[in-house]
Formats: structure tokens, C-alpha cells, sequence
């Protein structure tokens, strides 16, 4: 335990306007993003073909799906150990350029096996990427405005998912070497690398690991650009006195501040991930199982995925104007029911409505809980604590696809989506139950920042 003194950082964070600063950063991770969903998917998209070239049935789709997810896990606690010691900003550039790199392998693949190995280090990449960025964007911007700008980064970003399927449903049938192109299309967020230099490492970060110069001088760069472009800025709050700390790492597990929200957001992405994984991952091939063409099953997919970015439009609509809490509990009910209802028919039509649907409220509710989780920590168990229950949300869905397949062949399609309803709503019912209510104390923040009187803050 040790005191420790502060620059401020949060508080004059908080009582920032939004500006160029804030919407360069926004727009650097939404790039990110865009590849991470574009990549996230690519083997659900090519899983069809490969079983045809390879020989490969569903239990061979199970286990290299299985094991991305345990790659994920891998990634996403490693991350969150990273970002501690290197920093956000760095750690977010190492993750970008570690699963693009491995996404191009994947190019290369000869067999199942090859493309499974690939498929699991890109995996890490893309879960580490995804856990520091949710922290990046929490520690960056100001607790009101937080949850709509986290949305709106998801809005660009996740276009990435119908490209890609668009793409896809386009090349693959080209020929038989044709769906590599999809893996190719996926290894293009390397060019993040062109972006980062520009962005600025996080000043709550840099203020808990005690570099209290370093911090000073960002926030005084990123106050130059609210000055510039608004005016003089209001006087931040004072900082309370927090009084001694844990020391960041896993003896913080021992803290119930810490270990609390952390089991809650384990069960959150627990149920998220397999709910969605187990529709996302699987219904190309479920669908081409079922007697639909494998242009039709990626065609239908492609369809249902326009619903994405919508749905992160929508949660930036909500996030910050009503509790997250409850909008999370709403989005995950009516994924349920239209998961549901998707499993219930062979319509064309009513398949693509209730899978956009599904994909609408889906990525809705990513947004929130991207939002939510990292608002249950402090700065120093913020990283560890959000990385940890995502990865513990990405390993469940090592077995979540054994599960599915399990499912299917032992009693049929349309259990799958009772399997994946059940997930959803039990997700909620903890969420309504035992989540804690984060909204109060932003709107505290924001009339503490409004009530200040205003003063000229200029470069020291």
C-alpha cells in the first residue's frame, strides 16, 4: 500500500469540451477497430469452403474456432499486464500490428491445422487491441461524453464486419484460392501504425505509474487544443485525497472494490460471448448444413450484418442519456428473442430481418458494456480488471463452440438458438440484479465541471 500524489488528471480531463484532440483519437481507434471486426469473423466467413477443400466437417470447424478463443484470452490478460507497464498507446500498437501480421499468415495456410495455429495468435491480437482500446477511450475523454464517443468509434469501426462479408460473398466463389483473399483484406489494419503517432498516451496512466512530468506536459498539450479551439476552460474539481492504494497486479484480486465488478463482467462477457459468438461464428455454416447454398448461407450473413453499425449508432444515442445498466439489460432481451425467433425459421426474408436484429442490439450492446466496464475500476485496476474478465468472456467460448456442435448434432438446429436465448437472458438477470447504477456519478461530474469558474490554462 502507498500514497501517492496526483496531477489532477481526471478531473481536468473531465471538464474538457470535445475537440480536434478528441476526434483525431476517435477516428485512429475506430481505424483499428474496422480491422478488428473485418478480421474477427473471416474464418466464420471462409469456414464453408475450407471444410469442401479440406475435407473438414463442423467438429473440426468446433476446435479451430475453440481455440481462437483461448487465444483471445491469452491475449486479452496479457494485454492487460502490457498496457500497465508500457503504456496504452503503446500496448494498442504492439496488439494492431501483431494480429495483422498473423491474419496475413494466414494466407498462407495448407491445411486446417495451419490456418487453425494462425487463426489462435491472430486471435490474441485482436482481443488484446479490443481490451486496450476500451481502456484508452475511457481514460481519454470526459466521463459525460465518454460512452457516446466509445459508441460512435465502434460505428465506423464495425463496418468492418458487412465489408468484409460483402467482400467475401464476392471472392470466395471466384475460385478455389480465392476466399485467402479474405485473410488478406484482414492483415490491411497494419496501416494503423501510419496513425499512432499522433495520438497521445494516456495522462491517468501516466499519473498512477508516478511520471507526473510526463502527465503534466500531456494534459497541458491536450488543454491547448480545448483552449485554442473553445476558449478559456473552467477550473477543474479538486482532487479528493484517495488515501493509500493497491499496487496494480494480481494481488489486487485480494481487494473486493476490485474482485466484485470483476466477477460481474465475467459473467457479462461470458454470456455475450458465447451468445454471440455461438450465432455469429456458426451460422454460415449451420445454415449451409441445413441444405442452404454456401453463396446463399454467406450472402444471408452479409445481409443481417448491416444491422451492426446501426446498432453502435443507436447505443450512442442511449449510452449517456439513460443509465448503461438498464440499456444493457433491454439490448439483451431482445437479442434473445430475436436469436430465437432467427432459429425458428428458413424463411430468406425473416431470416435476414431477425438476424439484423440480432446484429442491431448485438453491437448496441457492445458499445454499452465497452463503456460500462472500465467506469467499475479506478486508473490503477482499470487495465487488469477489464482484460481479465473479457479474456475469461473469450475462453468460455473455447467450449461454447464444442457446445454448439454438440448441440446440433445431438438434437438440431433450432436448439442451437434456444441454447444461445438462454445465454442472453441469463446475462441480463445477473446484469438487472447485482450491476451497479454509473450514471449518477457522471452527471456529478459534469455539473461539478459546468459550476467552475473559467480560466485561460496555458502551456507551463
Amino acid at each position: 500500500m502507498q500514497h501517492i500524489r496526483t496531477t489532477n488528471a481526471a478531473n481536468r480531463l473531465d471538464r474538457l469540451p470535445i475537440t480536434t484532440f478528441h476526434k483525431r483519437t476517435i477516428l485512429a481507434v475506430a481505424f483499428a477497430y474496422f480491422f478488428e471486426f473485418a478480421d474477427i469473423n473471416t474464418f466464420a466467413i471462409t469456414a464453408p469452403v475450407v471444410r469442401e477443400q479440406w475435407g473438414a466437417d463442423v467438429n473440426h470447424v468446433a476446435y479451430v474456432t475453440s481455440l481462437s478463443f483461448v487465444g483471445m484470452f491469452i491475449g486479452a490478460v496479457m494485454a492487460g499486464g502490457l498496457a500497465d507497464r508500457l503504456g496504452r498507446k503503446r500496448t494498442l500498437t504492439l496488439a494492431t500490428l501483431w494480429f495483422t501480421v498473423w491474419s496475413f499468415a494466414c494466407v498462407f495456410a495448407w491445411d486446417i491445422w495451419s490456418l487453425g495455429l494462425f487463426r489462435v495468435l491472430t486471435s490474441a491480437g485482436l482481443s488484446a487491441m479490443t481490451v486496450v482500446a476500451v481502456v484508452y477511450i475511457s481514460e481519454l475523454f470526459p466521463s459525460a461524453k465518454r460512452g457516446k464517443f466509445q459508441a460512435y468509434a465502434i460505428v465506423i469501426g464495425i463496418c468492418g464486419t458487412p465489408v468484409t462479408n460483402l467482400i467475401a460473398s464476392a471472392v470466395v466463389p471466384m475460385s478455389d484460392w480465392s476466399w485467402r483473399l479474405v485473410y488478406l483484406w484482414g492483415s490491411l489494419g497494419a496501416l494503423f501504425l501510419f496513425l499512432v503517432r499522433r495520438l497521445e498516451e494516456s495522462p491517468l496512466w501516466l499519473e498512477a505509474r508516478g511520471r507526473h512530468e510526463e502527465a503534466e506536459a500531456t494534459l497541458a498539450r491536450i488543454e491547448d487544443h480545448a483552449v485554442a479551439e473553445h476558449g478559456p476552460l473552467s477550473e477543474p474539481q479538486q482532487p479528493k485525497p484517495k488515501g493509500p492504494v493497491v499496487k496494480p497486479g494480481l494481488g489486487m484480486l485480494k481487494d473486493k472494490k476490485f474482485l466484485y465488478p470483476t466477477i460481474l463482467l465475467s459473467v457479462l462477457w461470458i454470456t455475450q460471448t458465447i451468445g454471440f459468438f455461438g450465432y455469429s461464428s456458426w451460422a454460415p455454416t449451420l445454415l449451409a448444413a441445413e441444405g442452404v447454398s454456401v453463396e446463399d448461407s454467406i450472402f444471408y450473413v452479409a445481409l443481417t450484418t448491416v444491422g451492426a453499425p446501426l446498432g453502435s449508432f443507436l447505443a450512442a444515442l442511449v449510452t449517456d442519456r439513460f443509465e448503461r445498466k438498464w440499456c444493457l439489460v433491454v439490448f439483451g432481451l431482445v437479442i434473445a428473442a430475436s436469436g430465437l425467433l432467427y432459429g425458428l425459421t428458413f424463411t430468406p426474408v425473416l431470416i435476414v430481418v431477425f438476424g439484423f436484429l440480432v446484429n442491431l442490439f448485438e453491437r448496441g450492446y457492445t458499445a454499452l458494456a465497452y463503456a460500462y466496464a472500465p467506469e467499475l475500476y479506478s486508473t490503477e485496476g482499470r487495465s487488469l480488471g477489464t482484460s481479465i474478465a473479457y479474456g475469461l468472456g473469450r475462453l468460455s467460448n473455447a467450449v461454447g463452440p464444442l457446445m454448439i456442435a454438440g448441440v446440433y448434432n445431438g438434437v438440431g438446429y433450432q436448439a442451437v438458438f434456444m441454447v444461445i436465448a438462454g445465454t442472453w437472458t441469463l446475462g441480463a438477470l445477473v446484469l438487472a440484479v447485482f450491476g451497479p447504477a454509473t450514471r449518477r456519478r457522471r452527471l456529478a461530474a459534469e455539473a461539478a465541471a459546468q459550476s467552475r469558474p473559467r480560466s485561460v490554462t496555458a502551456t507551463p
